[in-house]
């Protein structure tokens, strides 16, 4: 849908080896945290978000493995929770109804006064940057930030290594 992204890349770090660096850990972005854990056979990054009081729109993200070789093909796809799903997906549909509501008045308006109609356009256009504006600096950044930092540890070579993600 809409609010769902997929990455691919390779890594040179084997199935076996990303989980065990992934597996347990932490991440903390804009002070929220998030912990990697399997649920059948599939890693999945999660908000921990219990403890939070404000309104935030997170993803889940679901950390595909499979091994091509000597590298290992990882497939991240960042999905919103169920639960938080519902307002974004009002605002689309609202914003649909305005732009529907403009055009059929353009349509129908046989004046040609189409000042209502360019008013309900600047608004729905006003409503619909907003709302794309605080999904880049809310959900697409923790998104962005999540894919980076599981990329991060796919691609170190060594030891373990701690990465974190700046706030």
């Amino acid at each position: 849908m809409f609010f769902t992204r997929s990455h691919t890349f390779n890594s040179p770090v084997s199935k076996k080896e990303l989980q065990k660096r992934l597996l347990g850990d932490h991440v903390r972005i804009h002070n929220l945290d998030f912990e990697i854990l399997e649920r059948d056979h599939v890693m999945l990054i999660m908000p921990y978000s219990e403890q939070e009081e404000s309104i935030k729109t997170l993803p889940i993200t679901d950390v595909e493995v499979k091994e091509e070789g000597s590298q290992s093909k990882v497939t991240l796809t960042s999905k919103m929770r169920p639960a938080d799903s519902g307002g974004p997906y009002l605002i689309l549909i609202f914003c649909f109804f305005l732009f529907a509501a403009s055009f059929i008045l353009h349509m129908v308006d046989k004046n040609g006064d189409w000042t209502v109609t360019y008013i309900l356009l600047g608004i729905d256009a006003f409503i619909f940057s907003m709302f794309l504006y605080r999904l880049q600096t809310g959900y697409f950044d923790y998104v962005r930030k999540v894919h980076g930092y599981v990329k991060g540890k796919a691609d170190a070579v060594g030891a373990d290594v701690k990465a974190t993600v700046a706030a």
